[in-house]
């Protein structure tokens, strides 16, 4: 069925009835006013109020929060310090120096012939004399490397007793007047 094929209807006019008459009269009084609605206007109010103090809550919690959130950041790095100082500590402590500190402290001495013993048959290899009472490296006597982690550290046998206390001082000049004449430039190598 298309459009064109549908019947349309006459449009009829809407005019005014003569036959109605108008009924215009004046208002004796006027009508009774409605009383505002007390329930809807305290449920605004209150729901008004709840929001405000839910967000200033929320507000409060969330500063609250920051605050223990950068507390907990601020040990966190603290400890990550401590970590790292310990583990110096440590590292100092397991030095080949330490140790050597430590064991001369204590009365071992390192032999210059060194006997060794085999697990398998039980035999010793080497001269199998006990070692002198004097070790062949002097572990005091300065040849070895400063090392800043262990320098005061307290020694096993004796607390009082640091490595820097068992170094020999060497007397270094606190200034140097002057240079040391150069005669013919600086010495290299002759190569030919």
């Amino acid at each position: 069925m298309s459009l064109v094929d549908v019947e349309l209807e006459p449009l009829q006019e809407l005019r005014p009835h003569a036959d109605r008459a108008r009924r215009l009269h004046a208002v004796d009084r006027s009508a009774p006013r409605r009383q505002p609605r007390l329930a809807y206007a305290l449920t605004a109010v209150v729901g008004a109020g709840v929001i405000v103090a839910a967000q200033l809550g929320l507000s409060i919690l969330t500063a609250q929060s920051t605050y223990e959130l950068a507390s907990v950041q601020h040990e966190h790095q603290q400890l990550t310090l401590d970590r790292q100082e310990l583990a110096d500590e440590v590292t100092g402590m397991s030095s080949p120096q330490y140790l050597a500190a430590n064991a001369a402290a204590l009365g071992m001495v390192i032999d210059s012939t060194p006997s060794y013993l085999r697990l398998s048959d039980a035999s010793i290899i080497g001269a199998g004399e006990a070692a002198s009472s004097v070790s062949t490296v002097n572990v005091a006597g300065g040849n070895a490397a400063a090392n800043a982690l262990i320098a005061n550290e307290p020694l096993v046998t004796d607390r009082d007793a640091t490595i820097g206390d068992m170094a020999p001082a060497v007397d270094v000049p606190d200034t140097v007047t002057q240079a040391p004449p150069l005669e013919g430039g600086l010495p290299t190598p002759n190569t030919h």
